[in-house]
């Protein structure tokens, strides 16, 4: 039998939350359990309740969900959290992964995108929005947020390292393989790897991998 991932999420804005209950709703293997209206409803409903996932409004009344995730993850340290933005609030967007968010996705992010961050912070793999920006993904490379792990040192071939750049230039498959004279398919072979060894989702989660490592320079993905 498949677990559910048994989720709460926190947003004082009611009309929004109501629109993810519905859609989460014809989900089989993702449980809404509680909701919250501000940071401090969403600790007690988390205390009580167990969630594995929250997902969570970064601006919120009462307690702001940088704070509120300081506070769930000092008395709930396997709690995977979620953050929930708007297009502007990049550095927020950091305070709240270097909170111990494990991911964070964009209040326009399609239904697709929000079950994928689910399922990936639920395993402990960390989420990066698809629309994260060139300046958002320098700042989380700078930041203190980490979730590689020291002794995981990997070696890239140098194909991969070639087409790790392209990748971060925001090239397409096919435009990758028009540049380095490999099939379309190849590539999209190498991508997939490249995401395995990475332990990302998209393409974001590239820029930002490779920007903390040094295989690009800001320069090159501005």
């Amino acid at each position: 039998m498949i677990h559910s991932i048994r989720l709460v999420i926190a947003d004082d804005h009611e009309i929004f939350r109501d629109g993810l209950a519905l859609m989460l709703s014809k989900q089989q293997n993702i449980e809404l359990i509680g909701q919250a209206g501000n940071g401090r409803e969403l600790v007690s409903l988390v205390n009580e309740l167990q969630p594995d996932v929250v997902m969570t409004d970064v601006k919120m009344p009462v307690m702001d969900g940088i704070e509120a995730t300081r506070t769930l993850l000092t008395e709930n340290p396997d709690l995977h959290i979620i953050a929930l933005s708007m297009f502007d609030e990049e550095n927020l967007i950091v305070d709240m992964l270097e909170a111990g968010a494990k991911g964070y996705l964009l209040k326009n992010a399609d239904k697709q995108e929000i079950l994928d961050a689910i399922h990936s912070v639920s395993q402990g793999k960390p989420y990066y929005c698809h629309h994260t920006t060139s300046r958002l993904a320098s700042l989380i490379s700078k930041s203190r947020f980490n979730p590689y792990k020291k002794k995981d040192v990997l070696v890239f071939t140098e194909r991969e390292k070639e087409i790790i750049r392209l990748i971060c230039q925001q090239l397409t498959a096919q435009e990758i393989a028009d540049k380095v004279f490999l099939s379309k398919r190849t590539v999209e072979g190498h991508r997939t790897r490249i995401l395995e060894k990475m332990n990302v989702k998209n393409t974001a989660g590239v820029v930002i991998y490779a920007l903390r490592h040094r295989l690009v320079t800001e320069q090159e993905v501005m």
